[in-house]
């Protein structure tokens, strides 16, 4: 949800500099469906009792499908600001594959939001020492923000560098024909 705040500052940033919201259906992303089908794997494991059926095979499809996020990413990198996103993807990435498939959570991050472990299958894991802990969503977002959560430096990686893409993209000039 953190990266939503980045979508946000990127539409504000975009508009306040005089881009133009419609200059975003010029943006070409290559593989666009891996990325889609990689988003929607992800909203049936941690959001549907898929993953819970999924037992341990779980964890692995968060990470392939993490990957296949990544893969578009980097088949775009053309695209001003998606640098930014892979080196955050990319982290991410590493740090869920050194845990085992599960993205470690801080203790302290937990409770700065009042939450436990959720049960179930979930993308994040209390770890008690986690494999590149720097890497892992070690920070909590204040709870009365909207769609406050715990997050992690690739987290914010992400958010710039999708906030510079949808800027720049807005700012843009159209091509000429």
């Amino acid at each position: 949800m953190f990266i939503l705040y980045g979508v946000a500052a990127g539409l504000v940033v975009g508009l306040v500099s005089g881009g133009r919201i419609g200059r975003l259906a010029d943006l070409r992303i290559r593989w666009a469906w891996l990325a889609i089908a990689g988003l929607a794997v992800q909203v049936l494991l941690f959001l549907t009792p898929v993953g819970d059926a999924l037992g341990p095979v779980a964890p692995w499809a968060y990470a392939g499908s993490t990957a296949a996020i990544l893969a578009v990413i980097l088949a775009n990198l053309r695209v001003p600001g998606l640098a930014i996103v892979a080196v955050g993807a990319a982290s991410n990435l590493l740090a869920i594959v050194a845990n085992g498939g599960y993205m470690p959570v801080s203790p302290g991050a937990l409770a700065t939001l009042g939450w436990e472990e959720p049960p179930g299958y979930s993308n994040s894991a209390a770890v008690g020492d986690p494999s590149l802990a720097p890497l892992t969503d070690i920070f909590a977002m204040p709870p009365w923000l909207p769609f406050a959560n715990v997050f992690s430096i690739g987290d914010v990686l992400i958010a710039i560098g999708i906030a510079a893409t949808i800027a720049l993209a807005m700012r843009r000039a159209p091509r000429e024909a």
